[in-house]
């Protein structure tokens, strides 16, 4: 007797290793199980209903399967009835892998999405040769939203991300470049002064610094550089915003305002910010130097934005500090001093802290504007706020530092140094707050208490402010204009170097690159004459998987 054929259906009917098949059949005898077969490989056992059919089995392509004409086979264990379909198996497609974002600083997140593996296959991620981060592909051979952690020690340049098969050994590479920015005065709106991620300057190796480059302007640089993406920004007396290449120095771009520009920029979310003796703050695309809006201060704009939640804050020479909507310069609110601001705005939790000629620290709420306390110093103010761990720390032209409380501005302590604070604003890192004064000398104290702990001569006037970074304080006299490298903890000096005249400017520090302005019209970039470089394209066949690392799914 002829047992009858089965029908069976799949979809779809070609796909490459890994693809799900959706298998159903008909003609099969009533309830009885199934089994379901690519070519000869059993995949997985299927129920018949009353009637003989089976709809919704589900299999998947084998990762080893060659390319060409397979085949989708039914059999009735009961009935040994048995229906067939043919399934072409393309080539796999070339993995691939994506980041986002593709560049960052040391210890940035960075989320990984790929596909192009085999079906349920572990899959090794690599940042350099380290594997950071086992997951599990889906059916499709694809994984995403993997997050991985870019390491403290990943040097400034470019750095690969490798995915690897553990089954199928297929292999793909993204490329991610580590830039660690300086994007405003003092480098973020806390305006700490600390770059706690540069990770090739040292007190080892700071010694080893000469100029690379240094690129002119049309007339005295006051203004501070800011480090963005690759590229650095700077104002000029002959009112124009220059942009720079960080790495030659070549020109980029650079724009007009309609004054000095004696303010420092700062860059967020592509624009580039910065205020002009002309009364108005300016909006700039950061790549292109496009204008994109500008706003009436009242006058001079010697202090310069800090940019907050989508809010950008700037004094005025009038008295007043005023915020603007970050992306279209719509005036938000301002805020009266006692008398003119040429301190610099820093934001923290929702308050926004000034200093004014008036001789007091002002806080008002970020938002709204509403003021919030003001605390009195001996003098005028013309130093910029900086805060840390709850504290806001201001200089006074009566030569003291003060603390206050951030909260609500209670004295918390005042430190004396030998001249007025004009101008030179205070950096904070590891517990220890630094300050320049015009006695030509760099302090540092106890963050907590005020104790002093050393101070050194620099031998002439400072305006500059110090900037710190992996255990390195940077610090400018004004006349001669020599920047100086000093040991954080002991304040031993470990490089200076001369330009061409004074310095008003305060240094930036990112990437292993020193930059900082000079009234000789001219920016510098002092880096090692041989800095340390990323290891590389990694070869995927050589990198050695973390055997301990637990799998994550998609």
């Amino acid at each position: 007797m002829t047992v009858p054929a089965a029908s069976v259906v799949i979809a779809p009917t070609t796909g490459p290793p890994g693809t799900a098949i959706t298998v159903s059949g008909s003609g099969f005898g009533a309830n009885e199980l199934i089994d379901v077969y690519f070519d000869a490989t059993p995949m997985t056992l299927a129920v018949a209903d009353g009637s003989g059919s089976f709809a919704g089995a589900q299999i998947f392509v084998p990762s080893g399967a060659p390319p060409g004409s397979h085949t989708v086979v039914a059999v009735g264990r009961q009935s040994t009835r048995a229906g067939q379909v043919s399934f072409t198996v393309t080539p796999p497609a070339a993995p691939a892998l994506s980041l986002t974002p593709t560049s960052g600083a040391p210890k940035s997140k960075i989320v990984l999405s790929g596909s192009g593996f085999g079906a349920n296959e572990s899959v090794d991620l690599y940042f350099d040769t380290a594997d950071l981060a086992l997951v599990t592909t889906n059916g499709s051979g694809g994984f995403s939203a993997i997050t991985l952690t870019v390491p403290a020690s990943a040097l400034p340049g470019e750095h690969w991300v490798t995915a690897s098969g553990r089954q199928s050994g297929r292999s793909t590479q993204a490329m991610f470049l580590v830039q660690a920015d300086w994007a405003g005065f003092r480098n973020g709106p806390r305006h700490k002064g600390l770059n706690a991620l540069e990770n090739v300057l040292s007190p080892s190796t700071v010694d080893g610094l000469d100029v690379d480059w240094q690129a002119a302007t049309g007339d005295n640089v006051f203004s501070s550089p800011a480090v963005a993406s690759g590229v650095v920004y700077v104002g000029s007396a002959d009112g124009r915003l220059y942009a720079f290449d960080a790495g030659s120095g070549a020109p980029v771009w650079s724009v007009s305002t309609g004054g000095s520009v004696r303010s420092s920029p700062a860059v967020a979310n592509g624009v580039v910010y910065v205020g002009a003796d002309d009364s108005k703050l300016y909006a700039f695309n950061a790549a292109s130097g496009a204008p994109l809006w500008n706003a009436a201060i009242g006058s001079q704009g010697f202090s310069s934005p800090a940019v907050a939640n989508g809010v950008v804050y700037v004094g005025s020479a009038d008295g007043k500090l005023y915020a603007f909507n970050a992306a279209s310069g719509a005036p938000l609110w301002n805020g009266a001093t006692g008398s003119s601001i040429y301190s610099s705005p820093a934001v923290a939790n929702g308050v926004v802290y000034v200093g004014s000629d008036d001789w007091k620290l002002y806080a008002f709420n970020a938002v709204s504007g509403a003021p919030l306390w003001s605390a009195a110093t001996g003098d005028g103010i013309r130093s910029s706020p900086t805060v840390a761990n709850g504290v806001v720390y201001i200089g006074s032209n009566d030569g003291k530092l003060y603390a206050f409380n951030a909260g609500n501005g209670f004295p918390l302590w005042n430190a004396t140094t030998g001249g007025s604070l004009t101008y030179t604003s205070p950096a904070v890192a590891k517990g220890v707050v630094f300050v320049a004064s015009n006695d030509g000398k760099l302090y540092a104290f106890n963050a907590a208490s005020g104790a002093p702990l050393w101070n050194v001569i620099l031998g002439a006037t400072v305006y500059s402010s110090p900037a710190v970074a992996n255990g390195v304080v940077y610090i400018a006299s004004y006349n001669p204009g020599t920047l100086y490298a000093l040991n954080a903890s002991s304040g031993a000096q470990l490089w200076n170097a001369t330009t061409g005249s004074a310095i008003f400017s305060s240094p930036a520090v990112a990437n292993g690159v020193v930059y900082i302005g000079s009234i000789d019209k001219k920016l510098y970039a002092y880096d090692l004459t041989a800095p340390p470089i990323p290891t590389g394209l990694p070869d995927p066949n050589r990198l050695m998987p973390n055997l301990m690392l637990r799998p994550q799914y998609p």
